[in-house]
């Protein structure tokens, strides 16, 4: 990923340095087992790990001429800790390095994302409840539909992005596993034990069954559930797009006293953090469809997964932290304008009470389709000449022969909408 969008502590863990940390973590770790087991002499770790040294430039010098990573690898650490490190490696498969290596890398990164949920979640919410009894029109298809508040369409996404940190949390756990089984998994020269060891060290848990390689289902949940976050924080960038626009105006990013909106146009101020949001989403996404197609591979290995994972795994996680970031600093900022929502609401004299004046009407003895075309009519007159909808409704007589025009009158409240609020937000809000 690109350093416009990277954010330092997650880029660090995709960085040659941790990757090659994690590999001679391992391969200690693997070898403390071994001398547990008096497979190898004792004293190795403790000598391999004074002289080791990880020298990225050296290791892709040699891979250069070898072209092989772990050998390149193994060779670099030789050169430095000298014949000792000879019992490195020892029954092992490099794909026992590499598998443990990119599962820790995505649990250290999906903690990350977890923090970055967590601290959405406080934005979203302070909002949502600052905002709780805001009156705003709903929408559906893009159309005025009934009256809601904005509390409660903050609400919407604090639930979402609740179900997406739980999804996160089995995904990391589903990812959390170590293999040291050697080749085709089969333990044939490394014993079980050395794997539980390892695995324990690096705070995993042993993969019941590797074919020489971790499973990559494992992988496409992982991949899937980030493909699902970053789809919410393009639904929710899109609400504040909407929002935004001139003629609608009810939201707006912040814009800082010295930002400039347009090369051309001094007056312009532009969502370009959530339309921005919305293009990283698109980005994230791209992961998944590889992701699962890595799933099927040949037999008990091949490595066309592997090309994909060395660019999907560092990409869409650091995309990922840094769009949950964004999101959460520009819903922090939101400008939220009440008078324009009401002003908003206002815009179709009241038709929205439709369904109450419907309702009435079918509990006054009328059949739901006699209702329906009477209050349809009376909406449409009123849209159509931009006059009152209440208006229309007291002079139908056909209305005023069963209801009385202080009983309609009373239909007209908007807090008939928002009566229910409170058992919305208290259910969504418990712990």
């Amino acid at each position: 990923m690109i350093d416009r969008y990277s954010r330092k502590e997650i880029k660090s863990i995709w960085e040659d340095q941790n990757r090659y940390s994690i590999w001679l973590k391992i391969e200690l770790a693997a070898a403390e087992s071994m001398e547990r087991l008096k497979i190898i002499p004792k004293g190795v770790v403790k000598k391999v790990r004074a002289k080791a040294k990880i020298n990225p430039k050296r290791i892709l010098q040699i891979e250069d001429k070898v072209k092989h990573d772990i050998i390149a690898f193994l060779t670099s650490i030789t050169e430095k800790a000298g014949k000792e490190a000879k019992y490195l490696h020892k029954g092992m498969t490099s794909s026992d390095v590499l598998d443990t290596c990119y599962n820790l890398q995505l649990k250290q990164s999906g903690e990350i994302l977890l923090k970055d949920i967590n601290e959405l979640l406080k934005s979203i919410k302070k909002q949502a409840i600052k905002h709780k009894f805001t009156l705003c029109i709903g929408r559906s298809h893009g159309i005025h539909a009934e009256p809601i508040t904005f509390g409660l369409k903050m609400l919407t996404f604090y639930q979402e992005f609740l179900r997406n940190k739980k999804r996160l949390q089995n995904s990391i756990k589903e990812i959390s596993t170590c293999a040291i089984s050697g080749a085709v998994g089969t333990f044939a020269n490394v014993d079980p034990k050395i794997e539980a060891y390892v695995a324990k060290k690096l705070k995993l848990d042993v993969e019941p069954i590797s074919t020489q390689i971790i499973p990559r289902d494992r992988h496409a949940q992982f991949f899937s559930t980030i493909g699902i976050i970053a789809s919410s924080i393009e639904r929710f960038a899109i609400e504040i797009r909407h929002l935004q626009r001139t003629e609608v105006l009810e939201v707006e990013e912040f814009f800082g006293k010295k930002q400039k909106g347009s090369s051309a146009m001094p007056h312009k101020k532009n969502p370009i953090l959530s339309e921005n949001l919305t293009g990283l989403a698109r980005l994230i996404r791209s992961s998944v469809i590889p992701a699962l197609e890595n799933v099927a591979l040949w037999h008990e290995r091949d490595i066309s997964h592997s090309a994909v994972e060395r660019n999907i795994g560092p990409d869409a996680t650091i995309a990922l932290d840094f769009a949950l970031h964004r999101l959460s600093n520009l819903v922090k900022t939101l400008n939220v304008y009440p008078k324009n929502m009401k002003k908003n609401l206002d815009i179709t004299n009241g038709i929205f009470f439709s369904q109450r004046i419907l309702l009435e009407l079918t509990a006054v003895g009328f059949t739901r389709e006699q209702s329906y075309k009477i209050v349809q009519k009376n909406a449409m007159d009123a849209w159509r000449e931009n006059s009152s909808f209440f208006n229309k409704i007291i002079a139908d007589k056909n209305i005023t022969n069963k209801i009385p025009v202080n009983k309609l009158k009373k239909l007209f409240n908007f807090s008939y909408h928002t009566k229910k609020i409170n058992i919305i937000f208290k259910r969504s809000l418990k712990k």
